[in-house]
């Protein structure tokens, strides 16, 4: 193994023992069921907010964003600026409410507001579904990152991630985990600013400023290529090849001419100083990489990301759950408003680290998948030596704790559900329930192949858009829903988005704006959902339950009044007690 293979599996070390030291010391506080779902409804804003962006900053945001901006310019900026949008939708409409209604997972709001098993049931299943498919996403991405840092086969890292999480959610629960969470949103933090700074002082240096702005290589310099690619060249290059180039086997100097050429994986390429920087098919060429692409249907696909990424915050249940933790109403408020500010700061140093990679080191479009642009700038900028190391051990650091934040509040919030829903009864089924939530997805991860992050984690917010933000919004602002109207409009957003994620990740697509509309489905499945849930409450607006008054103050009442009810104490006061 490589140094840099092993700085990286010391550093993935270090974050997980300490993330594990951090976790015993929450586990030492956790004693009742309470503390188990919503940590008995205690956690002050600042560290529920670096929780909340601890596990909202995943695999995607760490390592999928990044490599969208450098491979795409502008078109990458679409999703950063979603995420923030839509936690200032949960700021104004949803979270001082939610935490009035006393719930403790969605599926308990969905009964409180409308009264009915059904829609309860129907929610509970639609949390598994989003919560698997965010968790897929969360292990495969681990397996992939560590295979690119240290060539271990992808199942070490799915596997470890997995284990880890487990034994964090198991020892302590909600409790244990915001302290987890808001140690590691800490830790990404500096795993994006250290190298951020540190390419800005490459920048500055007398070599830094001689780069051209990432159209030619500043030195002789040596490519490996890990994923076929085809890539496009403007001007004559001669290249030094090893491997397979155009369909034949090289070892020698080859001469490009204009136009593309295909280089498969394992290639290994030497370029001469001054030789222009081939662009990767699908890459925005240096000249247009700060417009915008033109069209219609990119059009369509910018609206319906900003749609998913608008509305899906909202209904994405390992986010919705950390408000349950909040004191009140006005501290869920707080929450909401801290994390925008840390959001914002963290996109903003993933958008310069991703533009100062562009810059100095654009042979990183080369070497892999946009996916791994991050975790190769290091040693492509500064070589292979301490410094190049050290960087490295740093965002692998930061990798681990993206992977292990997120993963461990979908545990968190989908053990909620299988414990509340199906397992009731006694504290040692919420362990249970976390081992179920967790063993589904981890079988899934190690028996198919890898999803793509920039196709899956979108497909998880276009089914989280479809389903709950219609149900809670509805829910919290307008008497006028009715359980059917709900049900009928989660099961149909749910079905057309589930749909298009299956068609998207497993057959072959057409272009234009049905594929378009395959892979970003939210411009469609939402606003139907919305739609289908106000035709239907219309003409069932007789079963409008009798105490929706009652509820909707409750939801918006201030605090004071004292007309908060804890779901939990009153589930305890009507049927047999927790333990």
């Amino acid at each position: 193994m490589t140094t840099t293979g092993v700085v990286t599996l010391v550093a993935i070390a270090l974050m997980a023992i300490a993330s594990a030291i951090i976790g015993v010391l929450g586990v030492r506080v956790t004693r009742s069921t309470s503390d188990f779902l919503v940590a008995s409804r205690t956690v002050n804003p600042l560290t529920n907010a670096a929780a909340i962006s601890g596990e909202y900053l995943s695999a995607a945001s760490f390592l999928a964003i990044a490599g969208m901006i450098v491979a795409s310019g502008a078109d990458g900026l679409w999703w950063p600026v979603a995420a923030l949008i839509g936690f200032l939708a949960l700021q104004l409409f949803v979270a001082a409410p939610l935490r009035r209604s006393g719930a403790y997972t969605v599926p308990d709001f969905a009964e409180a507001r409308l009264s009915s098993a059904a829609l309860r049931r129907v929610c509970a299943v639609t949390v598994l579904l989003i919560g698997w498919l965010y968790l897929l996403a969360q292990l495969q991405g681990a397996g992939f990152a560590l295979t690119a840092l240290t060539a271990l086969p992808s199942w070490s890292g799915v596997a470890a991630t997995g284990i880890i999480v487990l034994l964090t959610v198991l020892g302590g629960g909600m409790r244990s985990i915001t302290f987890v969470q808001a140690f590691q949103f800490w830790i990404k933090v500096a795993a994006i600013a250290v190298p951020l700074a540190a390419l800005f002082g490459l920048l500055l240096s007398p070599t830094g400023t001689a780069r051209p702005a990432g159209e030619v290589f500043a030195e002789r310099t040596t490519v490996t290529v890990r994923t076929g690619v085809t890539m496009v060249v403007e001007q004559p290059v001669t290249v030094t090849a090893e491997g397979v180039v155009d369909g034949a086997e090289v070892a020698g100097e080859l001469q490009w001419q204009p136009g593309e050429h295909t280089v498969e994986s394992g290639t290994q390429l030497v370029f001469p100083a001054g030789a222009e920087v081939p662009v990767p098919t699908g890459s925005a060429p240096d000249s247009e990489w700060l417009e915008p692409t033109p069209g219609a249907g990119r059009l369509l696909e910018i609206y319906s990301i900003l749609i998913a990424g608008f509305f899906g915050t909202m209904g994405l249940p390992h986010i919705l759950v950390r408000f349950y933790t909040n004191e009140d109403g006005r501290a869920a408020r707080r929450t909401t408003v801290v994390v925008l500010l840390m959001l914002g700061g963290f996109y903003l140093m993933v958008i310069l680290l991703s533009a100062l990679a562009r810059r100095l080191v654009p042979q990183v479009l080369l070497e892999s998948t946009s996916d791994a642009v991050v975790l190769l700038v290091p040693t492509a900028a500064f070589g292979d030596n301490p410094v190049g190391w050290g960087l490295v051990g740093l965002i692998a650091a930061g990798m681990a704790a993206a992977f292990l934040a997120t993963s461990s509040g979908l545990v968190v919030s989908l053990a909620g559900v299988l414990f509340t829903d199906i397992l009731q009864g006694k504290l040692r089924n919420f362990r249970l329930a976390a081992v179920l939530a967790t063993v589904v997805p981890l079988v899934v991860a190690l028996t198919t192949p890898r999803a793509d992050f920039t196709l899956l984690v979108p497909l998880v917010f276009a089914v989280a858009a479809s389903t709950f933000c219609p149900l809670l919004i509805l829910g919290i602002w307008w008497r006028g829903l009715t359980s059917p109207g709900a049900i009928t409009g989660v099961i149909v957003g749910g079905v057309l988005s589930g749909a298009a994620s299956l068609a998207s990740l497993y057959a072959p697509l057409p272009d234009g704006w049905i594929g378009t509309l395959a892979t970003r489905p939210a411009v469609v499945a939402v606003p139907l959902a919305f739609l289908v849930t106000i035709v239907v409450s219309k003409l069932t607006g007789k079963s409008v339950p009798g105490d929706v008054d009652g509820v909707l103050l409750q939801l918006h009442a201030p605090e004071r009044l004292g007309l908060t009810i804890d779901r939990l104490t009153q589930q305890r006061s009507e049927g047999p007690e927790l333990r």
